[in-house]
């Protein structure tokens, strides 16, 4: 391998996973990135109330800039990145986006690549369909490629038609130095448990695959965590326990009975798109109960790996049968399919092989 990459990668945070679903995701790319001798520097806003609550301090294997949200910040930031050789803009960092993605296009070298990296690909793409006038359809063809961490094949058709030069999934996936099994807590002990934030597009799902369950099932013991449902009306049956830092959620997954998938609407529709959560659960060795979406089987065996629901009744019939013996036996056979190909190492030699072979054709 050539030397090492020097990779400026602007996203929402990698130090905080306080309403940031794409934390651990992009601690697992990143890390994987560093041991193969590549140099990260992430830049990432003060913003949100993600630096007070943090969930690890500044990594070893990237250098952190946190720089204040002003414009002025910004351009800071954007001058500093001229001796990358890769500089990577992620969806979502959630302050002068748009600057941000026209920036790092107006200011790029010849000899740089330049990567819009789409943590909510089926999202974006919905926004754009719905407005042909959105400042971000232009942009698309001047990126040297789209990626996205997940939407398989429907969404890499679906940037091409917006004109991307190139479009990859690099999924979700695990580190098994962090997520791994461990003792069951008693705070966490329960018939079913579902970890999200709450968010307009999967409120109306978490209402039909997770309450209206615990509804149907009275007698059974539900936990919620994540962040904003506070003032949600739910069972007394449920109980709501808010925020799970990072390194509670090995022993949130290995708890319940049983751990709960809702994938938000926009995902669902375009399937391909497991969550973080998938993988997290699986390296815990947890039994998973997911609701329907294409491309399941392409990730983990329905029914032997993973359970699959497609509507809350079939949610109840699972919890209705479901014993410790079969839950152990899905969750030992999803560990074992995640070790053979859902770690960050698969996900990152992949990505790899993309920046490598992209730098040598510059």
């Amino acid at each position: 391998m050539n030397r090492g990459l020097r990779i400026a990668f602007f996203g929402s945070s990698l130090v905080s996973a306080y309403w940031n679903g794409a934390a651990t995701y992009y601690r697992g790319i990143i890390k994987t990135l560093h041991q193969q001798g590549h140099q990260v520097t992430f830049y990432e806003p003060d913003a949100f109330g993600r630096q007070a609550n943090r969930d690890i301090p500044d990594p070893d294997y990237a250098k952190v800039v946190v720089y204040l949200p002003t414009i002025e910040e910004v351009n800071r930031c954007i001058a500093s990145t001229q001796e990358a050789d890769i500089i990577i803009k992620a969806s979502g960092v959630g302050v002068f986006d748009q600057e941000l993605e026209e920036a790092v296009l107006k200011t790029k070298r010849e000899d740089q690549q330049v990567i819009f990296w789409d943590v909510d690909a089926p999202a974006t793409l919905d926004r754009m369909i719905y407005d042909p006038e959105d400042y971000f359809i232009p942009l698309i063809p001047q990126f040297d490629q789209i990626l996205t961490y997940g939407g398989g094949p429907p969404v890499e058709k679906a940037y091409k038609k917006f004109g991307a030069k190139e479009c990859s999934s690099i999924y979700n996936a695990f580190d098994p130095e962090s997520h791994h099994s461990v003792p069951p807590q008693a705070d966490y002990q329960c018939d079913l448990a579902f970890l999200g934030n709450r968010l307009p597009d999967r409120e109306q799902r978490v209402e039909k695959f997770f309450i209206a369950v615990a509804e149907a099932l009275p007698n059974k013991k539900f936990i919620l965590g994540g962040s904003g449902w506070d003032d949600k009306v739910l069972p007394q049956n449920v109980r709501y326990i808010g925020h799970v830092p990072t390194k509670d959620h090995n022993a949130f997954n290995c708890s319940p009975l049983a751990v709960l998938n809702i994938s938000r609407d926009s995902m669902a529709s375009y399937g391909f798109s497991p969550a973080t959560r998938v993988f997290e659960a699986a390296a815990a060795g947890a039994c998973m109960i997911t609701d329907a979406w294409e491309g399941i089987a392409d990730f983990f065996e329905p029914e032997k790996e993973i359970l699959v629901a497609r509507s809350s009744q079939e949610v109840v019939e699972i919890l209705t049968t479901l014993d410790e013996t079969k839950a152990k036996a899905v969750g030992n056979a999803a560990l074992e399919k995640a070790l053979c190909a859902h770690t960050y190492h698969h996900r990152a030699r992949r990505l790899e092989e993309m920046l490598q072979l992209k730098s040598k054709m510059a």
